[in-house]
């Protein structure tokens, strides 16, 4: 099996997503009470040809990601009123967790076999380094979706890159802002 550069079985669990709220208040209680960070921040993160349960969308996000050990976390906020699977959960449950992300060198047969397991794609699009990404919601059946994220060169070098700056973190610089 293929390790990642960030610690993590290609296939795997990569990363646990939470949304939440207000972003600023969590990104200071998970680097001073948790400890994860340095936390790497996108305000108004766009995905490009986004779609929310097939139909195009407009959401605004602002997202931070950062490791503990191998484990990437993501706290996501939406800044707009744009219908989304994170809206969805907070109207089921409230704020909290919301999907684990899993590794994919083949995104579209990994859609596809989920699909064929009772999961529909709820959320995609095309992050700015030409990797897709899809949520198959799995909320009925495992309490939370399932974010497929395509690994290309790009992308493993960005999570390469957080996961480095999170080895031996001294808690100094705790958010940094990326994209701005």
């Amino acid at each position: 099996m293929e390790t990642l550069s960030f610690g993590q079985p290609l296939g795997a669990i990569m990363q646990v997503a939470y949304f939440v709220e207000d972003m600023d208040r969590e990104l200071e209680h998970w680097t001073k009470t948790l400890r994860v960070g340095p936390f790497f921040l996108f305000r108004s993160f766009k995905l490009l040809d986004a779609k929310y349960r097939g139909q195009p969308t407009d959401v605004d996000l602002d997202l931070a990601l950062a490791f503990s050990g191998t484990m990437c976390f993501e706290l996501i906020a939406q800044n707009n009123d744009a219908p989304s699977v994170y809206r969805d959960v907070v109207k089921q449950r409230g704020y909290g967790f919301h999907h684990w992300a899993v590794s994919t060198r083949n995104f579209d047969a990994d859609v596809a076999r989920h699909q064929q397991a009772g999961m529909a794609l709820a959320f995609s699009g095309v992050a700015g380094v030409g990797a897709r990404a899809g949520y198959m919601d799995a909320t009925a059946t495992l309490g939370g979706m399932i974010e497929l994220i395509e690994i290309n060169p790009k992308v493993e070098e960005f999570f390469g890159m957080l996961h480095a700056a999170a080895q031996g973190w001294d808690g100094e610089d705790p958010v940094r802002t990326l994209g701005a």
